[in-house]
């Protein structure tokens, strides 16, 4: 007879959740201290090196680049999705971090309707981005 062991496998999700924080802490490490404005450190986009077009994620190295740096207006001119982005994964994951503190269960339900409106909204700003009169959400 044959158990199912859950997607953590045998590790316990605190060493996942560490594992994940020192990935990103990495990760955070590299880019700040390789600047994504000089040729040679980060791959280009592919859809702009094809199309000459913005993909909807074009510019967010160097938003997040300029977030570590401590300059949010940048930031915001490199990709305006970005900080709120990561401002929500913030909320969210201290939201995670208090529930677990005060041992009361953590509840996500994420409405159906939700992944797919996040979707759209993508789809929708890479459009728009392209569209003539909206340089201002180009990257460059």
């Amino acid at each position: 007879m044959t158990t199912h062991v859950g997607g953590l496998g045998h590790l316990s999700p605190r060493v996942w959740w560490g594992a994940a924080g020192v990935a990103v802490a990495g990760g955070a490490a590299w880019l700040a201290t390789h600047s994504p404005y000089e040729a040679g450190h980060y791959p280009g986009c592919v859809l702009y090196a094809a199309t000459g077009l913005y993909c909807p994620a074009c510019g967010g190295t160097r938003a997040t680049y300029e977030l570590l740096h401590g300059h949010v207006g940048a930031a915001f001119e490199r990709h305006p999705l970005v900080p709120p982005l990561y401002l929500a994964v913030a909320l969210y994951l201290g939201y995670r971090l208090l529930r677990a503190r005060q041992g009361r269960p953590v509840r996500t339900v994420v409405p159906n309707w939700l992944p797919v409106a996040f979707g759209v909204a993508v789809l929708v700003f890479g459009v728009v981005r392209n569209l003539p009169g909206a340089e201002f959400l180009s990257p460059a």
